[in-house]
């Protein structure tokens, strides 16, 4: 079964600043939503499960096939969406073999299903686009869909995602919360999309102290934290009981 486990993991800034302090932690084949407070380590953890990065101490053990979706900065004028979905070669290619201009061992490796594939991801994202369009005439919104369409193209046995509605419209998120309501291999998403994290298996909470997972989508961790919560105001005024009775008893004593 694919997982991906972490082991002692730190890391650091270039500049010393600790972000990751030894973290063990096994995400299994399932959805889970990443949240944590602003600045904890979300997208540090998300690359170093992604390979892009490696941890200053410590292992990652990748078991399956991961995919990202590509961030998406700085576009050059001629980019295409076959480039952003890292297809432009074999399509490339492919046109030569249909042009007969191919050559033998070329045409032997010619992926005859890409398009349709790549247009499967395509529609999956809620994007209707030519593989030969040019990125910079897309909007944010699609080019995020593209971007996304790269990312679930490979088929993974983990897809990582980095707040992936962002720039997205109220359709655009949709189609998010569609693909991943639909998909049935693992994933790990950070977002503050309350929507989107309502169609997780799990929800990790990253904290100074580690990772937490709590069963469930959104709703069901909030309930679970909501009882942790009170089970710790409990706690907290039994110990200022016990803290005041000890000063009672000690006065009465006195």
């Amino acid at each position: 079964m694919p997982s991906l486990s972490l082991a002692h993991v730190a890391w650091s800034t270039p500049d010393g600043r600790p972000v990751l302090s030894d973290l063990s932690f096994d995400f299994p084949t399932e959805r889970t939503g990443l949240v944590g407070r602003n600045g904890v380590g979300k997208t540090i953890l998300l690359h170093l499960l992604s390979g892009s990065i490696e941890p200053g101490r410590g292992r990652v053990v990748r078991s399956g096939s991961v995919s990202t979706m590509r961030q998406i900065a700085q576009v050059s004028p001629s980019e295409t969406i076959a480039d952003l979905m890292g297809i432009a070669a074999a399509v490339e290619l492919l046109r030569r073999a249909e042009a007969g201009t191919a050559s033998l061992d070329e045409f032997a490796e010619a992926d005859w299903t890409i398009e349709a594939r790549a247009a499967e991801a395509l529609a999956r994202v809620g994007l209707e686009a030519p593989l030969h369009a040019h990125v910079v005439a897309l909007s944010g919104g699609q080019r995020t869909r593209a971007a996304l369409a790269g990312a679930v193209f490979a088929q993974p046995d983990f897809l990582l995602l980095d707040e992936p509605t962002n720039d997205l419209d109220r359709d655009g998120r949709r189609a998010v919360r569609e693909l991943l309501e639909s998909w049935t291999a693992g994933a790990i998403v950070v977002s503050h999309d309350r929507e989107l994290l309502e169609v997780m298996d799990a929800i990790a909470e990253l904290t100074t102290l580690g990772v937490a997972r709590y069963g469930g989508n959104w709703t069901a961790y909030r309930a679970q934290k909501a009882v942790e919560l009170a089970a710790s105001e409990q706690d907290l005024l039994a110990a200022k009981r016990r803290v005041s009775d000890a000063k009672h008893k000690a006065q009465q004593t006195e």
